[in-house]
């Protein structure tokens, strides 16, 4: 895939946010690590769709659901302040999925590619490779 220089990548899953700056070339991506924010759980409205009860005590499910919707709260406030013009997000199919139902029109317009891998905490040459043979939308 070809990244513009100054891309963000945002590496996700329901527990962890990773975050790098394509600083090489758009043919060939030089990933440059950038501190990612503190987020707190969501808490609102994320997680609908996972409810526990005694009949479904997966309370890990509405974890990992509020952390992926406050990283896309912060995504969302960063491409309306314009300080993201570029985004490729990383993230397992799931976290991908619950990610989507928080897009905001501006996040939106800014994603360059979606890739469903899990690649927290992987070597940067393996994002990089991922970023390589990914297709952009």
């Amino acid at each position: 895939m070809q990244m513009p220089h100054g891309t963000l990548i945002a590496v996700a899953d329901g527990a962890h946010l990773e975050l790098y700056r394509n600083a090489g070339q758009e043919a060939q991506a030089k990933l440059s690590a950038v501190p990612a924010p503190h987020l707190a759980p969501h808490g609102s409205d994320s997680g609908k769709r996972h409810r526990a009860s005694s009949a479904n005590p997966d309370h890990h499910l509405l974890e990992e659901d509020d952390f992926i919707a406050a990283i896309a709260d912060w995504l969302n406030h960063q491409a309306i302040e314009g300080a993201i013009e570029r985004l490729v997000i990383v993230a397992p199919p799931r976290a991908l999925g619950e990610l989507r139902h928080h897009y905001h029109p501006k996040l939106s317009e800014r994603i360059l590619a979606e890739i469903d891998h899990d690649l927290v905490g992987r070597p940067v040459a393996e994002i990089e490779s991922a970023l390589i043979h990914a297709k952009a939308l």
